[in-house]
């Protein structure tokens, strides 16, 4: 009985393994086979068919805006401030004086110096006289005629020290805040207030020396600031003769109009530098662009299939990038899914 009972249980025991080995098994071919679907199912991807068309090859860029003309008040002389002549915030004239030094002492000075000049005139005139009647030396004209020249020279120094005391202005424009109050006593160190010729402003950028070539003196360049829609012009004056070697970039200067004194110095300008105009040019949206360590890659469909292209790009814009070499007008880019692709990964492409 118990032999018998054996053996049924070893007859259950094989049944079992062998059914459960053909499951396992049909299993595992049906995983295959669904793999296998899967990896020869082509993946659904959006595409464009390349055109070429004429590109206006402008450059944007992060400039700012200086005053045409700007400097710091100051006084070259010490003393107390006895009189103010501008408002604050005020537009002066060139020439006008903005604020007076007291000159007592120096007037004093001067009055000395004229008494001791005149002396020293005369004491030249008669030695002159004395000379020509040989009753005194060359030697002692030559003191004389010395002393004569250097008290002069001392009128002279005291008159330019005086004259300075006016401060004027070295052009016309808008003056700032001031720092002073009648009665100060002023040092060559104490800002005054600052002077800006608002008339005309210059904007100053940098481009990469790649483009160093491209960009001449007269040519026009727009700009728009903060907080405004409006599209400013203006004209480059200035290239700095070398590229700066920290950056690789070339300084430029244009200048613009400011009569309407909406333009403030100091603020950042949105500058568009328009370069060479390229014909038959292939432009292609930037989220078609692959970047890898040896430069940047597309995908365009063959036969059905994704291939992989180099290329070499240049100018970039928010949207699109110029492509100098590695696609050709008709081939069929592929615009979305890019970066989860690989070669010859069966596609199928929807042209928008």
């Amino acid at each position: 009985m118990k032999v018998k009972n054996l053996i049924y249980a070893l007859i259950i025991i094989v049944l079992g393994g062998f059914i459960a080995y053909r499951i396992m098994s049909n299993k595992s071919k049906n995983d295959e086979s669904k793999k296998s679907g899967d990896k020869d199912k082509p993946t659904t991807v959006t595409g464009i068919v390349v055109k070429t068309a004429t590109f206006d090859n402008n450059l944007s860029l992060s400039g700012s805006i200086e005053a045409n003309e700007q400097i710091e008040i100051r006084s070259e002389v010490s003393g107390i401030v006895e009189g103010i002549y501008f408002n604050e915030g005020s537009y002066v004239n060139k020439g006008q004086v903005l604020f007076k030094v007291n000159d007592i002492e120096l007037r004093a000075q001067l009055r000395q110096a004229q008494t001791r000049e005149g002396l020293a005139a005369e004491n030249e005139r008669r030695a002159k006289l004395l000379l020509q009647k040989e009753a005194i030396s060359q030697e002692e004209f030559d003191v004389a005629n010395a002393d004569y020249a250097s008290a002069k020279a001392q009128t002279q120094l005291i008159k330019a020290q005086i004259s300075k005391t006016s401060v004027k202005a070295p052009f016309s424009g808008k003056i700032g805040l001031r720092s002073i109050s009648p009665g100060t006593y002023i040092t060559p160190t104490i800002l005054v207030a600052k002077l800006v010729n608002m008339g005309k402003v210059k904007i100053t950028f940098s481009i990469p020396e790649k483009y160093a070539t491209q960009v001449n003196n007269g040519s026009n360049i727009d700009f728009t600031v903060s907080g405004s829609d409006k599209v400013y012009n203006a004209k480059i004056y200035a290239i700095e003769p070398e590229v700066a070697i920290a950056t690789r970039t070339l300084q430029i200067r244009a200048i613009a109009d400011n009569t309407d004194g909406k333009l403030f110095p100091g603020t950042f300008a949105d500058v568009k530098l328009p370069l060479n105009i390229i014909k038959d040019a292939i432009v292609v949206p930037s989220e078609a662009i692959v970047p890898v360590q040896s430069g940047k890659k597309v995908y365009i469909s063959d036969m059905g299939k994704a291939k992989e292209v180099m290329v070499e790009a240049t100018t970039r814009t928010d949207a699109s990038i110029l492509i100098l070499s590695g696609l050709k007008a008709g081939d069929t880019l592929v615009t979305s899914g890019v970066m989860s692709l690989k070669n010859e990964a069966p596609i199928k492409v929807k042209i928008k």
